[in-house]
C-alpha cells in the first residue's frame, strides 16, 4: 500500500480486488499501522472507496486520527517515464505464511506494457502481498513504481512453473486524498458499490493482462 495525506483525509492505495469485496458488501476495513502496532477499523460511513477494476487498482480515503502516519509519501516516477527491462525493483507485503510478517521481495523487471500501464516483474508474488508497493531505487532516492497485483504462473506443460509479478500503476490514485476537503467530499466521488467480477483463468496467449490475472497475490 501507499499514502497521500491532506486535510487530515489519508488515501491509502491498494489492489482492487483487496477491497471489493469490503466495498460491495459493506464490510468493516481494519487498518494496522505495522512499526506501531496502531489500527482503526473503517466502517462503511467512515470512509470512501474508489476502484479501477480493470486496472486492479483502489483507494480507501478515510479520516488520519490518531494513526501515526507520515508527513510524505514515496515519489511516483514521471507520467510519461518507465523501467527499462533488466532494472531490479523491490516490493513489501505480507505473505499467507504461517509466522511470517513483513517480508521484502526483489526482481527485475520483464517488460512494460504500456496498454495496461504494468509491469511484467521476474520475481515471486506469493499470496497475501497483494496491494504491496513497489519500488527502484535511484541515486539518492526511492520511488514508487506500483503496486503488487497477480502473479502468473507458467502453466505452458501443465504444471505449474515459476512465472511473472504483476505490478500496475498506481498515478491515477497516489495523491486522491489532496483533492478533497472533506470526507463528505470525498464520498460524493465514491465509487459505486459492484460485485466483484471473477478472477480469469491464467492463460499465457495473447496480449492482454485481465484484472487479475493468474492467481491474486
Amino acid at each position: 500500500m501507499s499514502w497521500s495525506i491532506k486535510n487530515k483525509l489519508c488515501g491509502v492505495v491498494t489492489a482492487a480486488h483487496v477491497i471489493e469485496h469490503a466495498h460491495y458488501w459493506e464490510e468493516p476495513i481494519r487498518l494496522l499501522h505495522h512499526a506501531s502496532g496502531k489500527s482503526t477499523l473503517l466502517r462503511p460511513a467512515d470512509r470512501a472507496i474508489r476502484v479501477d477494476s480493470t486496472a486492479d487498482t483502489g483507494v480507501v480515503v478515510f479520516d488520519v486520527g490518531e494513526l501515526p502516519m507520515p508527513d510524505s509519501y514515496l515519489q511516483l516516477p514521471p507520467t510519461d517515464k518507465y523501467l527499462k527491462p533488466g532494472v531490479e525493483i523491490g516490493w513489501l507485503g505480507f505473505p499467507a505464511i504461517r509466522g511470517a510478517g513483513l517480508c521484502f521481495f526483489s526482481g527485475r523487471v520483464s517488460a512494460y506494457l504500456s496498454a495496461e500501464s504494468t509491469y511484467l516483474v521476474d520475481g515471486v508474488a506469493i499470496n497475501g502481498v497483494s496491494g504491496g508497493p513497489a519500488f527502484s531505487c535511484a541515486v539518492g532516492s526511492v520511488q514508487m513504481i506500483g503496486l503488487v497485483s497477480a502473479y502468473i504462473p507458467n502453466r505452458a506443460t501443465g504444471e505449474v512453473l515459476p512465472g511473472v509479478a504483476v505490478v500496475r500503476d498506481v498515478s491515477e490514485f497516489h495523491s486522491v486524498s489532496d483533492n478533497f476537503r472533506s470526507m463528505d467530499e470525498a464520498k460524493a466521488e465514491q465509487t459505486p458499490p459492484t460485485e466483484p467480477p471473477q478472477p480469469a483463468p491464467a492463460s499465457l496467449e495473447g496480449t492482454t493482462i485481465p484484472p487479475s490475472p493468474g492467481q491474486s497475490a
